[in-house]
């Protein structure tokens, strides 16, 4: 089959009764990019037996600084168009499931879709600005269903459930413990504001979810969205992947015992070991400018995170005064007052699995100068 079939040949209004479009449902598997499920559009012509899937999801980790793009919201993903064929084996391996919800459309919305479709795939507009939480995989075929239909799409109000996007992306990835770690440390307070039905829908699964309880109203009547549910892909066996053998938590807890252990010895023999000082703020120091940078991301939900107010660039500027033991060096007091601050902005902020208990790490270190100054 063609996958410009839908864009070239398509029929006219008087054949769309053969033309079903659907949206498919696929649900996670355990590649990174792949633990909050994806989402895409089916162009199924019976008539003709032209069958194509319409994914906004296609990117490519070669292109030039790609992870760097992606930190700062610069990701461009395109749409690209498959035969249903390759779609569903590549899910079948990984074990995952692809649901189809056929739509309920009347054949000059159908009509309306193919030549979205169409100017979609041309090589000026295919090509968009990736957002992960507002203009996604699972966001342009809602907008492009909605943009299409005659009457007003009216889903079913759901106000029990109100989720924040860190909330959701927990659930995501709970057998993921560093990929929930590395996604606390960069979402912000924004991240923890209850969300609304359309900004749920940025997961595939509420997508499907709404799309079923989803009705259209037009001229006076009104006809559910979706006319059928089918099964293309059953779920199969996956297997989860371990991330590094140590949790979040536990390699805080280590360094817990460390600096404890350190704060020990230094008690006992009322001196301090700059050199392990420096470390700390160096790696303090380091995380803090990835944290820092974050600020001029295009990621809505990063620029205001308040564990800026601990990780931040600010200790690279005293490890020179702290290894000359420097007496007037201020960074004790700037040290304890980030640690003040921070632990305020948990009132307000959920904070990355550890962060509290790396927060008294340094704290041991206040007080061993404390002592010992």
């Amino acid at each position: 089959m063609s996958t410009e079939a839908v864009a070239d040949n398509a029929p006219g209004v008087e054949y769309m009764d053969s033309v079903e479009v659907s949206l498919l449902t696929c649900s996670p598997h355990e590649e990174i990019y792949s633990l909050y499920g994806h989402t895409a559009l089916r162009y199924h012509d019976l008539r003709t037996g032209d069958d194509a899937i319409f994914n906004w999801g296609s990117f490519s980790f070669d292109a030039p600084f790609f992870v760097l793009r992606f930190v700062f919201g610069l990701t461009d993903y395109e749409l690209a168009a498959s035969p249903l064929s390759y779609f569903c084996a590549y899910y079948k391996e990984w074990g995952s499931s692809v649901t189809e919800q056929v739509l309920n459309l009347t054949p000059q919305e159908k009509m309306r879709i193919q030549e979205a479709l169409k100017v979609n795939l041309m090589p000026d507009s295919r090509v968009y600005r990736y957002n992960y939480f507002y203009d996604n995989c699972s966001t342009r075929p809602r907008d492009m269903v909605e943009r299409c239909l005659e009457g007003k799409l009216e889903y079913q109000a759901r106000e029990d459930y109100t989720p924040s996007y860190r909330q959701m992306i927990h659930e995501c990835t709970r057998n993921h413990p560093w990929a929930t770690f590395g996604n606390d440390m960069l979402l912000g307070i924004r991240a923890d504001l209850p969300t609304t039905r359309e900004q749920q829908e940025f997961l595939p699964a509420n997508l499907m979810y709404d799309f079923d309880h989803a009705q259209i109203y037009a001229n006076g009547e009104y006809r559910p969205l979706v006319n059928e549910r089918r099964m293309l892909v059953p779920p199969g066996v996956q297997v989860v992947e371990s991330d590094f053998p140590w949790s979040p938590l536990t390699v805080f807890v280590f360094l817990l015992v460390i600096c404890m252990a350190v704060f020990s010895i230094e008690w006992r023999r009322h001196k301090m070991f700059k050199y392990w000082d420096a470390c700390l703020m160096l790696v303090q120091g380091l995380a803090g400018c990835v944290l820092f940078v974050m600020i001029f991301s295009q990621h809505p939900t990063t620029s205001l995170n308040l564990q800026l107010l601990l990780i931040n660039p600010i200790p690279l500027f005293f490890i020179p005064a702290v290894l000359k033991r420097k007496p007037n060096t201020r960074w004790w007091i700037v040290l304890l007052t980030m640690i003040i601050l921070f632990s305020i902005g948990s009132l307000f902020q959920k904070y990355a699995e550890g962060m509290m208990i790396l927060a008294l790490c340094l704290l041991t270190r206040y007080l061993s100068h404390y002592k010992n100054a």
